[in-house]
Formats: structure tokens, C-alpha cells, sequence
């Protein structure tokens, strides 16, 4: 890690438009240390066995018919940033070109700005399903953070082949979601596009961004059912140790968390969970399931918190 080597690359920013999408990926990684990701043959076959028993069981317990994507990795930090500075590239392409900037100063500050997003993310990210919005192609994949993985579990303190598994199940039911809902992508590109093309052009388009966190609540929340369910032990230390750790971080942390939306996040997988829960208490699991048949069956903001009504409606 090279804080001199960070700065260096953002100052240097250039390119035609307002963001050097070359220097943000330097400086993010001069910025962050990659970790390790030599995995002993071991550990290798522990990822393996785990994604697979994962993928298993949340089949058995879900009944939704998916498979896992191609590409399965564990990742050190700068290979999480390679696999997603284009994904941010790309999404914020419709601000880039409508940017009015004042070339050489605005860049450098553009650039800076994403590095220090990638980078945080980078050193924060334990386990990614990667939908690959806006990407050619239909193509997803599946990343662990082995790093992240690692330090979590040590400071929690967790063991680390338990904590391990954990992640990799929550992952794969994601994985499960956009395997069982092939319209999925699509769904979160159009509202993010609208959003963010809203935004280039000065305003804010709320019913949009409002339709994108009623859909990812929907999928936070029923992975964290499925979590419940499919996961083959007690995991309720985990998630408090977890929350407790969050407590406690520093305040420029967790104001950093709030720009990004980190604080939202979690906010998605309660209300969400509460909202399959009930659906799951009325009916069954398999009618939680329906959320995926098409985008009118995903709920409104409004039925999240009357879960009767989306069964009315859907059920």
C-alpha cells in the first residue's frame, strides 16, 4: 500500500473526460494493501465443497430452479477492484456524458473521489454476487474477498472456516434469486439507468430510486429467509457479533458508511426479512418464492410493510 503512490496517480489523472477511469483503478489499489490470496490446497477444496453444498441446499429448501454462475473466485482487494471498476464506469456513464467540468482540476477531483470509493469498498467487501449490470452479454459471477474473510474473522472472533461458509451461503442465495429470475438484471439496469440519466441532468428521480430500494430490500430480504433456513447451524453470533462490530467503528467510518449507503443496506435485509417471514408464517416458503415470477410480482413499498396485501394480490 502506497498512499504517495494513490495521490500520484490521481494528480495525474487525464483523458478526455471527467473521471480517468485508468487512475482511479491505481490509485485504488496504491491506496489498499491486496492481502493474500494463496490458498492451500485445503482451503481450495473447503471453497469448493462449501459453494457446492451451498448451491445444494438452498435448492432443497428454496425448490428454485438455478444454477451457479461460470465464474465462482476468491479474490484478494485489487482483484475485487479489477472486477468492478468497470461495472462503476459503466453506470456512470450517462453522468460523464452530460458533465459540464473544468478540465484538470474537476477531473482530479472526480477521480479521487471514485478511488476513495473502490478503495473502501475494496477493504470492506467479504463476499460479492456480481449481476454485471450494463455488461454485453448475460454472463455473472460469484466473488469472495479472502482477505476480508480472514481479518472479519479474526476480529470478531469467529472461526474462520465457519465464518467462511457463512458468507459463501448468503452469497449463493443471491445467486439463487437471479438464477430464478432471469428478468432480474434488467430490472435493476432500468431503474439504475433511469436514476442515474435523472441525475446527469440535475434532478433527482425518486420514483425510480424509490422502485430500486424496493427491489433490493426484496433481495436482501429473502436471502436472508433462505440464510435462515438453508444454513446447516446456529449462525445468530455471527450476525451479532457482526452488528456489535459495526457499533463500534470510528465516527469518520461510519459517516463514510452513510454516504455510501452501507447504513441502508442493512436496513433492507431487517424489512425485507420481516416482510418473507410473515409471507412464510401465512403461506410457505414456495410462496415466498413467487417474488421472482416476473416484476409484477416483485411487492411495492407499500406491501412490504402489508405483507396479507401482496399475498392477496400475488398469492
Amino acid at each position: 500500500m502506497s498512499l504517495y503512490r494513490s495521490v500520484q496517480a490521481v494528480t495525474g489523472a487525464s483523458g478526455d473526460g471527467p473521471i480517468d477511469w485508468v487512475a482511479v483503478a491505481d490509485a485504488a489499489k496504491a491506496a489498499t494493501s491486496p492481502g493474500d490470496v494463496e490458498l492451500p490446497a485445503d482451503e481450495r477444496e473447503a471453497y469448493t465443497t462449501d459453494v457446492r453444498e451451498a448451491r445444494d441446499r438452498v435448492r432443497e429448501v428454496t425448490a428454485l430452479n438455478f444454477e451457479l454462475p461460470e465464474r465462482v473466485e476468491v479474490q484478494h482487494r485489487h482483484h475485487w477492484v479489477d472486477a468492478n471498476i468497470a461495472t462503476f464506469e459503466r453506470l456512470m456513464g450517462p453522468v460523464e456524458s452530460q458533465a459540464e467540468y473544468i478540465p484538470g482540476l474537476a477531473r482530479v477531483v472526480n477521480t479521487g473521489s471514485m478511488a476513495f470509493v473502490l478503495s473502501f469498498l475494496s477493504r470492506n467487501v467479504l463476499g460479492q454476487y456480481d449481476p454485471l449490470l450494463l455488461a454485453d452479454g448475460d454472463d455473472h459471477a460469484l466473488y469472495f474477498v479472502r482477505p476480508n474473510i480472514q481479518r472479519v474473522a479474526d476480529e470478531l472472533p469467529a472461526p474462520y472456516d465457519r465464518f467462511r461458509r457463512w458468507i459463501v451461503f448468503h452469497e449463493v442465495a443471491h445467486a439463487a434469486e437471479f438464477g430464478a429470475a432471469p428478468w432480474l438484471s434488467d430490472h435493476l439496469e432500468g431503474e439504475m439507468t433511469a436514476a442515474v440519466e435523472k441525475l446527469a441532468e440535475g434532478t433527482l428521480d425518486r420514483d425510480s430510486l424509490g422502485r430500486l430500494d424496493t427491489t433490493m430490500t426484496a433481495v436482501e430480504g429473502y436471502a436472508e429467509l433462505v440464510m435462515d433456513r438453508a444454513f446447516d447451524e446456529e449462525y445468530a453470533d455471527l450476525r451479532d457479533a457482526l452488528d456489535a462490530r459495526r457499533q463500534g467503528r470510528g465516527p469518520l467510518q461510519r459517516l463514510v458508511r452513510r454516504l455510501l449507503g452501507l447504513g441502508m443496506k442493512r436496513r433492507q435485509y431487517e424489512r425485507g426479512k420481516d416482510f418473507f417471514e410473515a409471507v412464510v408464517d401465512a403461506r410457505d416458503i414456495e410462496t415466498a418464492g413467487r417474488v421472482w415470477d416476473a416484476p409484477e410480482t416483485l411487492p411495492t413499498d407499500e406491501e412490504l410493510d402489508d405483507p396479507e396485501h401482496w399475498l392477496t394480490r400475488v398469492a
